[in-house]
């Protein structure tokens, strides 16, 4: 099988059920791991802007994509002359559903299995009873944030912050003034690439709170890139 990934996280997972280049046909510029190997994949444009003549050229017999992370208008347009599988990943829940579909699909029903136990079992044994309040940046100038539908939003939940804003939807803009209520204020290295600049601004913003750079990664990631990130995951759940 021929395929086109047009999603990083999904890449990757594409390697971890053992694909190689000859089965991976195309990706984004954006599909960075795993870094020894992704390299001999053509990129076939950015998540947002997709060379169609490529992935046409290319002639996938699959191409995976993702409802939030792709433009509408491309992939109907890819779905008119081609397979175009489109995931919809919010919650650990969707994200194995993700993986047995895969495993189906591949024929790799055992691998799938092993992923989905080994994530299943980061989140088991997390003590999160102390509960810490916290706000996650994806974005500078103008301030954005993730709403309660949002895949970063349920790990975070699960390792033991709870989200300020779980009352809004999606990536809202948000102001200065209502990070106040946050014990914890997260910056995340993805999209924006928040630096130890940035955390000291904040720092004197925000006297009362902690703050911290984040690995975007490990919280927007979904698929197999979970099992590569869990003692950090552990970590975090067991801040205080």
């Amino acid at each position: 099988m021929r395929i086109i990934s047009t999603v990083p996280s999904i890449t990757e997972t594409l390697f971890d059920f053992d694909l190689d280049r000859t089965e991976i046909v195309g990706r984004t510029k954006f599909c960075i791991h795993p870094t020894e190997k992704v390299f001999e994949i053509e990129t076939v444009g950015g998540t947002k802007n997709l060379n169609l003549d490529k992935i046409k050229s290319s002639r996938p017999d699959l191409i995976i994509a993702n409802k939030e992370e792709n433009q509408k208008d491309q992939i109907e347009a890819l779905m008119q002359d081609f397979n175009v599988w489109v995931t919809d990943i919010e919650t650990l829940e969707d994200n194995e559903k993700f993986l047995t579909e895969l495993g189906g699909r591949l024929h790799k029903e055992d691998l799938a299995e092993r992923f989905n136990k080994e994530i299943s079992n980061i989140f088991k044994n997390l003590n999160t009873e102390k509960r810490k309040k916290a706000a996650y940046l994806i974005w500078n100038n103008p301030y954005m944030t993730i709403g309660s539908d949002t895949f970063i939003h349920h790990i975070l939940n699960k390792i033991g912050f709870d989200n300020i804003f779980d009352n809004q939807k999606r990536y809202p803009k948000i102001n200065t003034e209502d990070l106040k209520n946050a014990e914890y204020i997260l910056l995340s290295t993805e999209p924006y690439p928040f630096k130890e600049k940035h955390k000291k601004e904040f720092e004197t913003l925000f006297p009362n709170s902690k703050i911290m750079i984040v690995d975007g990664e490990a919280f927007s990631w979904y698929g197999t890139h979970l099992t590569k990130v869990k003692n950090y995951l552990s970590e975090l759940a067991q801040i205080n």
